[in-house]
């Protein structure tokens, strides 16, 4: 009976993120297909839809930067694992922690834009790809460059410093 309880959780393991829905509002603004500053510039009704959504779907302790969905969330088919919705540190824009691999991601990312990432670089225990869309306005990869590192961020930053 153990055995079967194992694989049935096994399976749903598996089974349950291909599952989760890609949030496509998360994916836009995380590709830099939308922008919550282009939004915010123009009164855009969208960023009060967009801010009482991720109220009601993320958990965001006091002062922390960084919200967590409430349930399982993908973009792109990657689970996300945290969110920063306005800022990275001295970066503004809006990104996304996926749980993914530098290179998988690099993949379907590069797909979904219709361009390869070619301005990569590693350094100080980092891979990076940006890839600049228009003026300030670029989308970035970023994730750590040991074998095993499974957390990769996406995003699309309009502010930042080089």
């Amino acid at each position: 009976m153990r055995m079967a309880t194992l694989g049935i959780t096994a399976l749903l393991l598996t089974v349950l993120p291909t599952l989760a829905d890609d949030d496509s509002t998360i994916e836009r603004l995380a590709t830099c297909r939308d922008s919550w500053l282009d939004w915010q510039k123009a009164n855009d009704p969208r960023l009060t839809a967009l801010a009482a959504r991720l109220r009601a779907d993320y958990t965001r302790k006091p002062g922390d930067a960084v919200i967590v969905p409430k349930k399982l969330t993908t973009l792109a088919g990657f689970r996300v694992l945290r969110v920063f919705p306005d800022s990275v540190g001295m970066a503004v824009g809006f990104s996304v922690m996926l749980d993914a691999t530098f290179d998988k991601a690099k993949t379907v990312f590069e797909k979904k834009l219709g361009k390869t990432l070619t301005h990569c670089e590693t350094g100080d225990g980092m891979k990076n790809c940006e890839y600049d869309i228009a003026e300030k306005r670029s989308f970035t990869l970023t994730s750590g460059d040991k074998p095993g590192d499974h957390e990769t961020l996406v995003g699309c930053y309009y502010f930042y410093e080089k």
